[in-house]
């Protein structure tokens, strides 16, 4: 079909990528670097914040938690108002939020501002993340939109990275607060870059913004070498059925929001269970605080090889064989690992666990825009990012209650049992979108089985 007979929605899923989508997935992959540098720094930081407010056994699990209490309620939030009033709003506004709770982190005289602080810093960052995979699917090509999307994830391994190397240079030289503050301008330069994307065409169309919503489609198609001037009319698509959050547990979504409910709940526990105090436990196997610094950074290497190996594969086998390989070899690597002492061995399951669990983070962004149509996309996303947020509250006290009781191989064991649980639960309940565009998985769903 010609330009004039075609949707703008469905010229957007056809343009191929182009100078558009690599600006797009930069300038929103930064701000992932530095909320994925704020997570897990805390790990890096628990020690010395404990040592400097003087804290008891019982308060320490909070130096982690209270961060994940404001994911949990950006996560929650952040959703339904990126519907109510768009991506690009809520977009800008979480990252300026982070850098905010960064600073407030950095300043905090005592541990009750510093517990607030980071909340404020959680609620930026967990608000951030559904909101951006949400936009960047909208712009995405049908055909190219899981490799997007995990790509834009793999910017949480160069967050990670930097983290070990500020665990690894800053820290030693400038305490604690040197580390937190280290991310504070930058994520706002990324923030004020971010003023020049587009709001989504789909959130414009369905807010009945139809020539808003051509414009940003001739823009993409611009930078992919169409004319700069066409005078074509613009044909907005069609209606999209009316849904509410409600829906969520409608007949017509239910089987995918369960689904990715305890997708994201094991995954989650899973990865800042792991993640958060891997340095704790690798100390507590015999290796010095720098020395399991370095052992961290260098194994979380492998995340980018993940990454970028499961971009490769999510348009090519599809979403649903990626996500069950990379959870099961999750699964397996949690196994080797958590009998394993501080070796080689150590040091290849290490990678290995990396390479899979965050390969298979990839595709969870991917699989949750596309589950739902425009008018709840971003709150479904939303909602499911919240219940894993839940369950990254409870993993930095269930990890240190589990570890006298079942010892470091009992608990990689549980790890190993709750991966390999969410890995049934996808290959029972996930239902495979490679290739469809949005409206086909959300919107035409609504109208075929209301």
């Amino acid at each position: 079909m010609g330009v004039s007979a075609t949707s703008f929605i469905a010229r957007l899923d056809a343009v191929p990528l182009n100078a558009f989508h690599r600006r797009l997935l930069v300038v929103s992959g930064l701000g992932w670097m530095f909320d994925a540098m704020d997570v897990i720094l805390v790990a890096f930081i628990v020690a010395p914040v404990r040592d400097d407010f003087h804290l008891g056994a019982a308060l320490v699990p909070w130096i982690a938690s209270a961060g994940f209490i404001g994911m949990f309620l950006g996560a929650a939030v952040s959703g339904r108002l990126a519907d109510r009033y768009g991506r690009r709003t809520v977009f800008q506004a979480t990252l300026v939020l982070f850098s905010i709770g960064s600073l407030l982190t950095t300043l905090a005289p005592t541990f009750e501002t510093f517990v607030a602080a980071r909340i404020v810093a959680g609620l930026g960052l967990g608000g951030e993340l559904p909101v951006a995979s949400t936009l960047v699917s909208e712009l995405s090509p049908s055909s190219k939109r899981g490799r997007m999307i995990v790509l834009l994830e793999s910017f949480w391994a160069y967050g990670t990275i930097l983290a070990g190397l500020i665990a690894i240079f800053v820290i030693p030289a400038f305490g604690w607060r040197g580390a937190t503050f280290v991310g504070c301008l930058p994520a706002l330069y990324v923030a004020y870059l971010r003023r020049a994307l587009p709001e989504s065409p789909r959130y414009l169309a369905a807010k009945g913004l139809t020539s808003e919503a051509d414009a940003v489609v001739r823009r993409v198609e611009r930078a992919g070498g169409a004319p700069l001037i066409t005078v074509a009319r613009a044909i907005a698509p069609l209606p999209s059925p009316k849904v509410g959050l409600a829906d969520l547990w409608s007949r017509a979504f239910a089987k995918r929001t369960l689904m990715l409910w305890l997708l994201w709940a094991g995954i989650t526990f899973t990865y800042y269970g792991v993640f958060t105090y891997l340095p704790s436990l690798l100390a507590a196997r015999g290796l010095t605080e720098v020395r399991s610094n370095e052992f961290f950074f260098v194994s979380t290497i492998a995340q980018v090889p993940g990454y970028f190996s499961a971009a490769w594969l999510v348009d090519r086998w599809g979403r649903k064989a990626t996500l069950v390989v990379y959870l099961v070899g999750t699964a397996a690597a949690a196994f080797l690992f958590g009998n394993a002492g501080t070796g080689t061995l150590a040091f290849t399951w290490a990678a290995l666990l990396s390479f899979f669990n965050l390969g298979a983070w990839g595709v969870v962004y991917t699989y949750t825009p596309e589950s739902y149509p425009t008018a709840i996309r971003g709150g479904g996303s939303g909602a499911a990012a919240a219940i894993g947020r839940a369950f990254g509250i409870l993993a930095p006290f269930a990890v240190p209650l589990l570890v006298p009781s079942l010892g470091q191989g009992g608990v990689f064991a549980a790890f190993t049992g709750l991966v390999l649980l969410t890995a049934i639960v996808v290959l029972a309940l996930a239902e495979e979108t490679k290739g469809l565009s949005l409206e086909e998985l959300g919107e035409q769903r609504v109208a075929t089985i209301s």
